[in-house]
Order: structure tokens, then C-alpha cells, then sequence
């Protein structure tokens, strides 16, 4: 699908590899609707693209709750008359498996795996009887391999990838123009590793202690570590025009990953995913 002056809806928009892209698209010549929980970085966003020419707006968005997405559909029809884009990319981390209260799993699976299907579900019908649309789902490396210390973000982008596969053979039955890709990157550079910052009050007293601020230190310096959020836009715009469903800008690492997967379902040890690697780009 060709972007230029097509409507692009972007959640986790304000920062990070969802600010990337629609910086990316602008310059194709998308209009954009940018969604975000935090109303400060949304205006700054919008206003800086505003600045350098893009036709964007921006909508507080909590891509948990339903009602939000689809108030993000119904601003994107309301100011540009159509909406040819999702790209589900709000996006928090995680803990561990042991010991995660289940506060924890429910704040993280609401934004990672129901803020997605928000968004298949709001949007993907109108794709259809407009016989034009992309929809791009943000998992990540974490969603091909596990991994120690990611439980519930672990869960969450195995269950994307599932999702958009099974979205994938659902369009090609119905031989449907719609396409659909999921972006499965290693360690980026975002602020994804501070995602602490939006969790409930409630789950203070668990992120204080020691083991969970051990992981949260090293998930810093690996994201630090990571490639630009630019180099994944790029990958993300190129997958939507060309109609392709994997987006890995980490390719060697994603598919050693899954090779390893492969040996050891037929005997071979158990992989350890390489953390180094997974924060270079292909």
C-alpha cells in the first residue's frame, strides 16, 4: 500500500519507535493520528510533526480500554474522512514469572495483547468494506524465544505474533487485499525499560524490591544498547508498502532464534537466547 495521502493510525505514538514512524510515514506523505496514554509527549509530538509539515492529530489513548480506541477511529474519520493504517505499538514491560502478582499480568497483557485486539477489532472491519488497509502489530524478539525475567511481557507478544498469524491466513482465505505484518525487533533503543512510570500505584510495593529492580537495571542497559527507533521505522514502512508480514530488524538473531526452537522440540538443549546480539540490528 502506497502511504501517500493515506491516514495512518498510530498507537504508543508520542515516543520511541511509534514517534519514529510516524515521522517516517509523514515524509511519505501520511496524514497521522497519533495515540498515547501520556497528554504531555502526545502534544509535543503532534505539534513538533505539525511544525514540519505533517497533517497530524493527536488523541489520549488508553489502548486497554476499548472506548478510547475507538474514539482514535472516530477522530481519524472525523478529521480526515478515512483511516487506511493501524499500527498497534503501545507497548510495557515487564516481570518475572515467579513471583508476578496477577495486578501485574493484567497491566501488562491489557496494554500489550488487549490493546492489539482493540485495535484488530475497531479498525479491521472498516479495512475490509473499503477494500484498502494494513494492520501492523508490535511484538518482538520475546515473542519468538524466551526468555528469563519477562514473564508477562513474554506472554503478551507470543500471543501477537499468534494473533497476526492467524489474521494473516484469515485474509488470504477470504482473499482479501487487507495485509497485515508484526514487527518482532530485538532491543531498541526507547524508553520502553521506564514503561514503570504508567503502571497502577498499586504495584509500588513489588517494583521496589531488589530482585525486580535487577532485572529492570539490566533491561536499561540492553535497551540502551539497542539500534534507533529509526531503523525499525524505516523496516515498518517498507513492510506496508510491500505487502510483507515479518518485520525483523534483527533477522539473524530472529531466525537463529527460531531454528534453535525447531532442535530443541527434537531433543537438542535448550536455546539461551543471545541478549547481546539482540540489541544490533541485522
Amino acid at each position: 500500500m502506497d502511504v501517500q495521502g493515506r491516514t495512518a493510525v498510530i498507537t504508543g505514538g508520542a515516543s520511541g519507535i511509534g514517534l519514529a514512524t510516524a515521522k517516517r510515514l509523514a515524509k511519505a506523505g501520511a496524514r497521522l493520528v497519533l495515540g498515547d496514554i501520556e497528554e504531555g509527549p502526545l502534544d509535543e509530538a503532534v505539534a513538533n510533526l505539525g511544525a514540519d509539515g505533517a497533517e497530524v492529530i493527536g488523541v489520549h489513548c488508553d489502548v486497554a480500554k476499548l472506548a478510547d480506541v475507538e474514539a482514535l477511529r472516530d477522530a481519524a474519520l472525523d478529521v480526515f474522512g478515512a483511516a487506511h493504517l493501524i499500527f498497534n505499538n503501545a507497548g510495557v514491560g515487564g516481570g518475572p514469572v515467579i513471583g508476578a502478582p496477577m495486578e501485574l499480568w493484567r497491566w501488562v497483557h491489557g496494554v500489550n495483547l488487549d490493546g492489539v485486539v482493540h485495535g484488530v477489532h475497531v479498525f479491521l472491519p472498516l479495512f475490509l468494506e473499503q477494500g484498502e488497509g494494513h494492520v501492523v502489530n508490535t511484538a518482538s524478539l520475546a515473542g519468538l524465544g524466551g526468555v528469563p525475567g519477562m514473564g508477562p511481557y513474554l506472554t503478551s507478544k507470543f500471543a501477537v505474533v499468534g494473533l497476526s498469524e492467524g489474521l494473516f491466513y484469515e485474509l488470504a482465505m477470504l482473499e482479501s487485499p487487507v495485509g497485515v505484518s508484526v514487527l518482532a525487533p530485538g532491543f531498541v533503543n526507547t524508553r520502553i525499560h521506564e514503561s514503570m512510570r504508567n503502571m497502577p500505584g498499586t504495584l509500588a510495593s513489588w517494583e521496589s524490591q531488589d530482585d525486580v529492580k535487577a532485572v529492570e537495571s539490566f533491561a536499561t542497559a540492553a535497551v540502551k544498547a539497542g539500534i534507533d527507533p529509526s531503523v525499525v521505522a524505516d523496516e515498518v514502512h517498507d513492510a506496508i508498502v510491500s505487502n510483507s508480514f515479518w518485520i525483523l530488524p534483527h533477522r539473524h538473531v530472529a531466525v537463529r532464534t527460531t531454528e534453535l526452537r525447531a532442535e530443541w522440540m527434537q531433543g537438542a538443549r535448550a536455546p539461551m537466547i543471545d541478549l547481546n546480539a539482540a540489541t544490533r540490528g541485522n
